[in-house]
């Protein structure tokens, strides 16, 4: 049993968060930002500035909420609301995932084959079957440090960003000064910004991933060991703001780079992360191309497990099956095979003539319709007595996570009415 004063290392510190935040700039977010880049130049970059405290403050609410109950979104759904809340979620979930797996592995099959020529089903294929390898036969403790460390992968996009040639001044300007124009491609910007950004399979992990880190140090929820309360939670609340700060960051850098290569020479329509990469090698050189590349394959490596993870851990805390990365596939076989299937399942929709970009927008869309009100029934959850104790939420965070959720439901409208 971990005493009261358990000392941790900064790395220790950082797990749950860090890791989502770095999954959250997953290939097909990489996409996303590229496009944004390359068609608007610096004219949306603010977003990255204002979304990150509304980021920040839901995932810390969902955080909370995993090391306080000792279970995840799903589970506490299904204890305390209706049963066709949670399967109306879990089945938008589901979609969005596996859409958001096919993309991610397409785009790593495509770098790759641009880096050494090849099948990019193949390729695809791989990448799917390492994701699947790493979740289903590797401890928890090795599978959360390789976790950690391939989030360094997301630096090649600050080293884009010093390779290309920036405006400071301007693009500067742009990320502190919002402005806007209310047409239909600006709206579709913004859902696609948001929908990627604040997106729902992030609030299944990372609340089940601090149920993990309870399993991992044999410790109680925070509702059965209230005296932990004050170390843990700030340890949650410094884990989710570096996670979420270096989610954002990376996001911006990859926002700048592509204005400052891929807009400024003309270059506005990317229909994908291999063809954002592909298109800053005659601007901005092969070292460019290169940095682009590896993180693209890095952060696909992070964000394809969470992905399937995060329909794993909603789909076992929906029909009770027995959960977590640090049980034994013998003794999670749902669990696993969930993983499996979802990762496999993203491979598939590769092989059927499905548009890349057409499935990423509908992912968004998906993601960007989903999240508000799953976003309330989370709210809800953090602020009940019943369900957090003394811990339920209040003050700052709460105002944080209600602000999110209003700015989650503009951004849902300005896409229906557009």
């Amino acid at each position: 049993m971990s005493s009261n004063k358990e000392k941790r290392s900064p790395l220790e510190v950082l797990g749950p968060g860090l890791v989502t935040g770095a999954a959250d700039d997953d290939p097909s977010g990489i996409g996303t930002y590229s496009q944004v880049g390359a068609q608007f130049g610096y004219g949306l970059a603010w977003t990255m500035f204002f979304g990150f405290p509304l980021l920040a403050s839901i995932q810390a609410i969902c955080a909370r909420i995993g090391a306080t109950t000792g279970r995840g979104i799903a589970q506490n759904l299904r204890r305390y609301y209706p049963r066709w809340v949670l399967r109306i979620a879990l089945g938008l979930l589901l979609i969005a995932n596996v859409i958001n797996i096919g993309a991610d592995l397409g785009a790593m099959g495509a770098v790759l084959a641009l880096i050494v020529p090849g099948p990019v089903l193949l390729y695809t294929a791989l990448f799917g079957l390492i994701s699947v390898g790493l979740e289903v036969f590797l401890s928890y403790s090795r599978y959360e440090r390789i976790l950690k460390w391939t989030t360094l992968s997301l630096f090649a996009y600050v080293g884009v960003v010093f390779v290309a040639d920036v405006p400071w001044e301007t693009a500067l300007l742009d990320i502190v000064v919002p402005h806007f124009s209310f047409d239909r491609d600006h709206a579709m910007a913004l859902v696609a910004i948001f929908g990627t950004t604040i997106s729902p399979y992030l609030f299944f992990w990372q609340a089940g991933q601090e149920v993990e880190e309870q399993h991992r140090r044999h410790i109680k929820p925070l509702h059965v060991s209230p005296r932990r309360a004050g170390q843990e939670l700030k340890r949650i609340r410094t884990d989710t703001l570096v996670g979420m700060a270096f989610s954002h960051l990376t996001a911006l850098f990859i926002i700048v780079a592509t204005a400052a290569t891929l807009n400024a020479n003309g270059v506005t329509d990317i229909q994908s992360a291999a063809q954002a990469a592909e298109a800053l090698r005659p601007i901005a050189g092969d070292f460019a191309f290169a940095l682009f590349a590896v993180g693209i394959i890095g952060t696909g490596l992070l964000a394809v497990p969470i992905l399937a993870g995060s329909a794993a851990y909603a789909m076992s805390e929906t029909f009770g099956w027995v959960e977590g990365l640090d049980r034994k596939p013998r003794e999670a076989k749902a669990f696993y095979g969930a993983i499996a299937a979802a990762t496999l399942g993203g491979v598939a929709l590769n092989g059927v003539n499905v548009d890349p970009m057409r499935a990423l927008y509908w992912t968004a869309v998906i993601n960007g319709l989903l999240a508000p009100p799953l976003m309330v029934v989370t709210m809800l959850i953090a602020r009940n007595r019943k369900v957090m104790g003394d811990l339920a939420i209040s003050g700052w965070l709460e105002f944080g996570g209600w602000l999110s959720t209003a700015v989650m439901w503009v951004v849902a409208a300005v896409f229906l009415l557009s």
